[in-house]
């Protein structure tokens, strides 16, 4: 598929069918994942795969939006693994779970699999909940599943602002 058909395709799944994400296709997201470019190269993020009935159980109790995906996957950073950018203040720890989410997200559309990214919820109590190390913060998870026949995006999905909205040349 070519990657403006990736973009245009991608929504926030909702709906997920009654299966598992193949490994095939879970291979492919996380390699995905693995590629995304960091600062300065430091692929300080990790990746959680929850796929177990007690860890999507976790899930459920910490989230109200997994929408019933069979896998999750939740993704971190280590805290003592970062670029810091000059003055201290900031470091590249979001920024590069981030970027890496959101190839998972791209390459998931591309293997036909739905997703969701989730950010509905206390990370220090997911991080409690699946007793991460101390030095993990956790970004997002990220639902993963086929569509249901019948998902679709949402309404609000389809709005989008105009491109000189959104764009200014300086």
């Amino acid at each position: 598929m070519e990657f403006m058909d990736v973009v245009r395709k991608r929504y926030a799944c909702r709906k997920y069918a009654d299966c598992q994400v193949s490994q095939a296709d879970l291979d492919a997201i996380l390699e995905a994942g693995r590629l995304a470019p960091t600062s300065t190269d430091q692929q300080e993020q990790h990746v959680y795969v929850i796929r177990s009935v007690d860890g999507l159980a976790r899930v459920d109790e910490l989230s109200e939006c997994r929408y019933g995906a069979p896998t999750v996957l939740m993704v971190t950073y280590d805290t003592t693994d970062v670029y810091e950018y000059p003055g201290g203040e900031y470091d590249s720890g979001v920024e590069d779970a981030s970027i890496a989410l959101t190839h998972m997200m791209l390459a998931a559309a591309d293997c036909g699999v739905g997703s969701c990214w989730v950010n509905v919820f206390d990370p220090d109590r997911v991080h409690e909940a699946f007793g991460l190390k101390e030095r993990d913060r956790v970004v997002a998870m990220l639902d993963l599943g086929y569509p249901a026949a019948d998902a679709e995006p949402s309404a609000k999905h389809l709005r989008r602002k105009d491109i000189a909205d959104l764009v200014t040349y300086l």
